[in-house]
């Protein structure tokens, strides 16, 4: 379906509204025309007789006619404008809806290639592109061609000849149209991306403004968005000498030359003495060809906003597109936890494989750990097991249910996880432990923090759990958010607990604390532990020791260390360093 239609589609939604619009609109443009056959009325038969006399009791009915049809004209004209833009806010407040909506159920692959700042421009500038498509745009149109056509009727009812001869103004508009649309297309296209490309630069710029700063790439960075901004302003400059050089310019020349018609036409007619022109008719002629060209301008200026809503749209569209999940609001019981891998082969892209022929269990109330060099599919695992991604091979159960046959939210529901660096949202330390559940109280959200040992780190926060916490959790030390996103975990009392890195960032004393929160949260869940620091997980019912994506060992701490492979060596450096940095 062409984008055209699929606006169309949308516009339906709210077909009602835009219809009482329209109707207002045509009953605006139905009195605004009719005054110059009112003046042409009172020129040709009450002022323009040929005896002389003036009757001026018709006249002035005939002005109070005027004087009415003006303001039902600017009633109606008002009225109009509300529907239509009401119904325009209403299509892209669905829209935007529509979007937001979809980002949430596609995949995370394939947010893997896509910078965060180009969807936020598909969900903002695009959208509001097409809001000027329906605000502006349409409403221009739908006024400009009920115009021209009520104009026409009145031109036809004048004099059929000359009204014939005005309408080669349309194929000259409609050829016009496709001239321009062939060059603004590509500019369009090229001036959306680059904005796309701002944002995202400006978004990633913001999020590593310490690096940047840091490293002193302040310049650099300036350079690069210059550069994106220049290409930007080059394409926009084209956009601007492609309407300038045809908007007005377009629009004077057919003026001219429908006065040209008209001066010849009627200039002609009066010396053969073939047809007689009554002053009124000569009036209302001139009166209603200068109207024609308002219309026809406002159409004409509005082929730039047309063609950049056109290709906001395609771009919105092309997301929309995008395959996605429902989001599965089925709720089910609270599974056991009992974790199969079983022969899972796994790609972020084809035949590049990051896992390779994964085997082993987990079962309920069980700590197993990964360990292992950067890169060698810790991560994955886990990506796997929480189906950000699903398997090449192989398959995975939660108490022998394959998890491709659960949707992914029932698989997630009874699950929790602590990140290396935990994603606090904008709002307070209660709403993001309970991320907005209402199953989860302000009792529960006070006692699950007292379990964790936050009441320690916490208390000197002023307004305690009502604390306002800014985007990214920011004005909190890492140990806070660490403890926040724990007593998260365990608000929501999962049965499956993953802890990625969750000791790697913060201090001894709040090591101490979170080791304490750790053990708070393994009783009875079946825990995975990603870790580099090896004596966090000494206590590990199973660590898997992954190498190249591959299981190279497999053990308690004892038995690899008495295994004397790589998790030993990897504890006596870390043993080693830890000694040399305790003795220096």
């Amino acid at each position: 379906m062409g984008t055209g239609k699929r606006l169309f589609h949308y516009a339906l939604n709210f077909k009602e509204v835009l219809i009482v619009g329209l109707i207002m609109l045509a009953v605006a443009v139905a009195a605004d025309l009719a005054a110059p056959l009112i003046a042409k009325e009172i020129i040709d038969n009450h002022i323009a007789v040929s005896d002389g006399s003036v009757d001026f009791e018709p006249i002035a009915y005939l002005l109070i006619l005027f004087f009415v049809l003006a303001i039902i004209t600017a009633v109606f004209r008002y009225w109009q404008s509300v529907f239509l833009q009401r119904g325009a806010n209403r299509i892209i407040r669905k829209m935007r809806n529509d979007v937001y909506g979809h980002t949430q159920t596609l995949p995370i692959r394939y947010f893997d290639n896509l910078p965060a700042g180009k969807v936020v421009a598909r969900i903002t500038n695009d959208t509001e592109a097409i809001r000027d498509l329906f605000v502006t745009v349409l409403s221009q149109f739908a006024t400009s061609f009920m115009y021209m056509g009520g104009i026409f009727i009145a031109l036809f009812y004048l004099d059929w000849k000359m009204a014939a001869m005005t309408l080669v103004l349309i194929p000259l508009l409609y050829i016009w149209m496709l001239v321009y649309r062939k060059y603004a297309a590509r500019y369009n296209h090229i001036v959306r991306e680059k904005v796309s490309e701002m944002n995202a630069m400006i978004n990633e710029s913001i999020q590593g403004m310490t690096i940047i700063q840091a490293f002193r790439r302040e310049r650099k960075m300036k350079d690069e968005f210059e550069q994106l901004n220049d290409e930007h302003y080059k394409y926009q400059k084209k956009l601007l000498v492609l309407e300038g050089a045809a908007s007005y310019n377009l629009v004077g020349v057919l003026r001219s030359m429908t006065f040209i018609l008209f001066v010849w036409y009627f200039g002609s007619a009066s010396i053969s003495g073939n047809t007689v022109i009554t002053v009124g008719v000569l009036y209302a002629f001139v009166d209603y060809i200068i109207r024609l060209f308002n219309p026809i301008s406002g159409i004409v200026n509005q082929f730039g906003r047309l063609e950049q809503a056109l290709v906001a749209a395609e771009r919105v569209f092309r997301l929309l597109d995008q395959k996605g999940e429902v989001v599965v609001d089925k709720k089910i019981a609270r599974y056991h936890g009992n974790v199969s891998f079983e022969k899972v082969w796994f790609a972020y892209k084809e035949k590049e494989y990051v896992l390779k022929d994964i085997s082993f269990t987990a079962n309920q109330g069980e700590t197993v750990a990964l360990v292992g060099h950067t890169g060698s599919g810790k991560s994955s695992i886990m990506n796997l097991l929480f189906r950000f991604y699903d398997v090449s091979k192989g398959v995975i159960t939660i108490d022998g249910v394959n998890i491709n046959d659960m949707p992914r939210q029932s698989v997630r529901e009874h699950m929790g996880i602590v990140l290396q660096d935990p994603y606090l949202f904008s709002g307070t330390i209660e709403s993001n432990i309970t991320l907005g559940d209402e199953r989860i109280t302000r009792e529960m959200v006070n006692n699950a923090l007292s379990a964790v040992g936050g009441e320690r780190v916490l208390n000197h926060l002023p307004k305690g759990i009502d604390e306002p916490v800014v985007e990214k959790g920011s004005t909190l030390s890492s140990g806070q958010r660490q403890l926040v996103s724990f007593a998260r975990a365990l608000a929501f009392d999962p049965a499956i607990l993953i802890l990625d890195e969750a000791t790697s960032n913060i201090d001894t004393e709040t090591e101490e604390i979170i080791q304490h929160a750790m053990d708070v949260l393994k009783k009875g869940r079946t825990t995975f532990i990603i870790a580099h620091r090896l004596s966090t997980i000494k206590n590990a019912n199973r660590i898997l020791v992954l190498e190249k994506g591959e299981i190279a060992e497999a053990g308690s701490h004892d038995e690899l260390m008495k295994l004397g492979g790589i998790y030993y060596q990897m504890y006596k450096i870390q043993s080693g360093m830890s000694q040399t940095q305790s003795t220096g």
